[in-house]
């Protein structure tokens, strides 16, 4: 990797991108080791089988099909030769096993798919002689199909349904999926029938140009959406404050509005009113009551949160329209939720793939309840998939913080290059350049430390859901307050790991230095961090729910043509999902924006202080709040200055008390 250690400076000084080195190297050699363990479960799956069997299947015996096979000890019929036997049938394919997600019916290696409907045991004979596939028992011969007694059990259901192979899986699977109806009704539990299942599928066939062009809108509204918020950030910003602020005086004059009513005109019903009338009404009372008191502490904490924070919302306003500007400068800022949702979906499909190998691997056992044999992996063998889930976890997150580390490592370049036009021609290149050579340890680090949190939470969830009716009250309540503490834990950890990475992209420091020396920055900083956190998380929110309903509405007048309401639904609620995914994905790229260019604000103020030898990196517009800041420091200074030396005046004009002059 470039890197032969990692000495940090024994006293702690920002220094940013003056010298490199590599960081957190020991976990950069675990996590390559446990690369490499994940690799050698997939090896270790494609050497004993179990690759071979899921491609090419196996039949209930424990024989690959296509293949000649070996015998398998206490299991009858094995070790035959399937070389000619390059597909598998079921003999009751639509036999599927929700819960457990198997197909519980017999399987058998055959030369052909039945490609029409078998109706009697006579067709099944007939097909077994003209094609030289026989579709029953491997024991039992084809000429005697109709006569022989074995036929109910070791022959197809009849009537056999006309089935083709799937392209890769060789799987014999039906033309008409009318049979898998009630599976399909258990899984899209909203659908009451066959019929409107159909009419869905129908209209996502008969809509897919309009969803791909909504798709398309939905990406260009959020591209777009991103460079408007730098022009009109200001008056968004200051808007939605005041609304927020006037919502919550409203709601607190209804609700007091609402109990004096109350009180005024519910006494002279109450005379009429039977006792339990009474109870109910004075209930009620009582109830806006605390309501009203509630909301009036809300709103006061409010006003006073936005009386001492009005400064610190213009330094949003400030850090929004600067992240404008480096989405101007940088736009292959852009393509870094494509990258990372790429890399994602590779990954995804490689530990699908595994996951489906282990499935087929291993001793092969035979299932007591149906009979058919099945591969299992057993003693020591059984916990790599528990190490394949890990690696699941820790990878995936590990891709995500690759993404933070990259998109901070360009904002801090752009940040501390006084002159823009001398940024290097590609800051996103030569950030992942860095985070390749340097920081994958600091990487590998934080993402493990989100895995020992993540873990936990999702064992406490799959619990929770498999004692779902049975544990009490206490229990489930438990289980929700662990679930949700540690969910609290992971977000904050994500918080504080993106802000350590940025700290490694400034400084070259490991990750427990970068942490420990951002988490200062930000207790130093916490009204600020504060306020960016709530209103700019707020503004956000707002744009994702902005391009959801711009690209509903559009959606709604193009599908309108497919005037069956029951026929659009569902493209619509796709594209709307989408359209979500899509903002999510560019907003929050914003939103790591703005939180890195907050961290190198609060350290370039923290170290710098505009004079020679100690100028400032920030761009104008932070320029600009600094010494507006600066102006209502001194003017309120000047006002300190007065109110003592008045004070001091008035304390040498204060007559002599009598009795106290000389003599």
């Amino acid at each position: 990797m470039g890197c032969c250690g990692s000495v940090e400076r024994t006293k702690r000084e920002w220094r940013p991108l003056e010298d490199r080195s590599c960081t957190d190297l020991p976990w950069f050699l675990l996590f390559t080791v446990f690369c490499v363990g994940m690799g050698s479960i997939c090896g270790f799956t494609i050497v004993t089988g179990g690759a071979d069997r899921l491609i090419f299947g196996y039949d209930s015996y424990g024989n690959t099909c296509g293949r000649r096979n070996e015998p398998i000890e206490g299991i009858s019929l094995t070790g035959l030769d399937h070389t000619d036997r390059k597909f598998v049938f079921f003999l009751d394919p639509c036999n599927i096993d929700i819960v457990q997600r198997k197909i519980k019916s017999m399987a058998l290696c055959v030369s052909l798919c039945p490609t029409e409907e078998l109706k009697t045991y006579q067709d099944l004979k007939r097909f077994a002689i003209n094609n030289d596939s026989e579709l029953c028992s491997y024991e039992l011969a084809g000429h005697k199909y109709p006569s022989l007694p074995e036929r109910f059990s070791k022959c197809p259901k009849l009537p056999v349904p006309p089935s083709k192979p799937l392209p890769v899986f060789n799987r014999c699977t039906p033309v008409d999926i009318s049979c898998y109806a009630k599976f399909a009704e258990a899984v899209v539990t909203f659908v009451g029938d066959n019929s409107v299942l159909h009419r869905l599928i129908a209209g996502v066939a008969a809509s897919k140009e309009i969803i791909i062009g909504l798709c398309v809108l939905a990406l260009g509204l959020s591209m777009i959406l991103m460079v408007i918020i730098r022009y009109i950030s200001a008056v968004l910003v200051w808007i939605l404050t005041s609304l927020v602020v006037l919502g919550s005086l409203a709601g607190t004059s209804v609700l007091w509005w609402l109990y004096i009513d109350h009180q005024l005109y519910g006494n002279d019903t109450s005379a009429k009113a039977t006792k339990e009338e009474v109870e109910v009404s004075n209930d009620s009372g009582q109830a806006l009551l605390v309501y009203a008191v509630a909301a009036t502490i809300f709103t006061i904490i409010l006003l006073l949160l936005m009386l001492f924070m009005r400064k610190r919302v213009a330094l949003t306003i400030a850090l929004f329209h600067v992240a404008g500007k480096v989405f101007i400068h940088l736009p292959l800022l852009t393509l870094q939720p494509f990258v990372t949702f790429l890399a994602l979906l590779l990954f995804w499909i490689y530990w699908i793939l595994v996951l489906l190998f282990l499935g087929t691997t291993g001793n092969p056992v035979q299932n007591e309840e149906t009979g058919l044999t099945e591969f299992r992996l057993t003693g020591p063998l059984q916990y790599l998939t528990w190490y394949h889930a890990v690696g699941l976890v820790w990878i995936s997150e590990f891709i995500l913080a690759c993404q933070q580390m990259t998109v901070a490592g360009a904002v801090v370049t752009y940040y501390f290059t006084r002159d823009k036009n001398r940024l290097p021609v590609t800051p996103i290149l030569s950030s992942v350049l860095r985070l390749v050579r340097y920081h994958l340890g600091t990487v590998a680090k934080g993402s493990f430390i989100i895995t020992l949190v993540k873990i936990p939470r999702l064992i406490l969830m799959y619990i929770h859901n498999q004692l779902k009716g049975k544990e009490n009250a206490c229990a489930r309540c438990l289980l929700k307050t662990c679930i949700c503490c540690l969910w609290c834990l992971e977000k904050c950890l994500n918080y504080l790991n993106q802000n350590a990475y940025a700290a490694t992209a400034i400084n070259s420091t490991s990750f427990c230095t970068s942490a420990r020396d951002a988490f200062v920055i930000l207790v130093e900083n916490a009204l600020r961090v504060a306020t960016i956190n709530a209103i700019g998380d707020f503004v956000l929110f707002l744009g994702k729910i902005l391009i959801v309903t711009s690209t509903a509405f559009a959606g709604v007048l193009l599908l309108n043509y497919q005037r069956d309401y029951a026929e659009w639904l569902l493209p619509l609620i796709i594209v709307c999902l989408f359209s979500f995914l899509v903002a999510h994905c560019f907003l929050s790229i914003f939103e790591i924006v703005v939180d890195v260019l907050f961290l190198c604000f609060a350290i370039d103020t923290k170290y710098n202080d505009g004079t020679p030898g100690k100028e400032f990196f920030m761009d104008k517009a932070l320029m600009e709040f600094v010494e507006s800041s600066r102006r209502l420091e001194r003017v309120v200074e000047r006002g300190r200055s007065r109110v003592k030396e008045a004070v001091t005046q008035g304390a040498e004009m204060k007559p002599m008390a009598p009795g106290t002059s000389s003599a």
